[in-house]
């Protein structure tokens, strides 16, 4: 005798037996899909742990390459350090050799300035003596010429003779000439004796009284030849005869 069917709505055991490779294939499907999750998930750690590391390298590469920059800086704000104070040791060194060499240039050519002043001066001195010598030279030969005019006018008639008159127009021009060079005539009668203008070649007695008179109470008295001072040095001290 046949069993009866199965009711409506409930699997039959020949359908649960049926289909087994479904149930099969499910599993795999859900084992694949656990391993490709595990995948992903340690790849998504690998790729975090790297992103990480990349973070730390770039850190340390940057801390690397302000350290560096630090130490560059250092060593050119040392070297520079070194230089100005190099540059300033030098300048200094050059700055006291330069004032020293010019102060040594300052007292040479004062030294200088003033040995040019010094000769200059004595060569216009010696260039005037020299002149006065040779005007004292020339004026020296003429005395004699005066004395001779002297001489002759001394010995002018009281007539009042041209040729006198010559003699002594000729002896006022040359007299006059001869005391703008610096010749004076030493002729004074009756002054007090001086020996240093006066030259006493005869004597004659005076009074008791020497009021007024010079060396020894003495006097001139004549002028037996005259003398001449040249620029207020005696050349040829007078001839005279003192009383007293």
């Amino acid at each position: 005798m046949r069993k009866p069917d199965s009711e409506p709505g409930e699997p039959s055991v020949s359908d649960e037996q049926d289909y087994p490779e479904v149930e099969d294939a499910a599993e795999a499907a859900a084992a694949e899909a656990a391993a490709e999750e595990a995948a992903a998930a340690e790849a998504a750690e690998a790729a975090e742990a790297a992103a990480e590391a990349a973070e730390e390298a770039a850190a340390a590469e940057e801390a690397t390459v302000d350290e560096r920059a630090d130490a560059s800086a250092g060593v050119d704000a040392s070297h520079a350090d070194n230089l100005f104070v190099t540059l300033d040791d030098l300048i200094g060194e050059d700055l006291v050799r330069l004032v020293a060499e010019r102060d040594e240039y300052l007292d040479s050519l004062r030294r200088l300035q003033a040995d040019f002043d010094n000769y200059r001066k004595r060569a216009m001195r010696q260039q005037t003596d020299l002149l006065d010598r040779a005007s004292e030279h020339l004026l020296i030969q003429l005395l004699p010429v005066l004395d001779v005019i002297d001489l002759a006018e001394a010995h002018s008639s009281p007539e009042g003779d041209p040729e006198d008159a010559a003699i002594a127009q000729i002896g006022a021009v040359l007299r006059e000439t001869l005391k703008r060079e610096g010749l004076e005539r030493i002729d004074e009668v009756g002054v007090p004796f001086d020996p240093t203008v006066h030259d006493a070649v005869a004597h004659e007695d005076g009074e008791d009284d020497a009021d007024g008179a010079g060396a020894h109470g003495q006097k001139v008295a004549d002028v037996m030849r005259a003398g001449y001072s040249l620029r207020g040095r005696v050349v040829r001290p007078a001839m005279v005869k003192v009383k007293g």
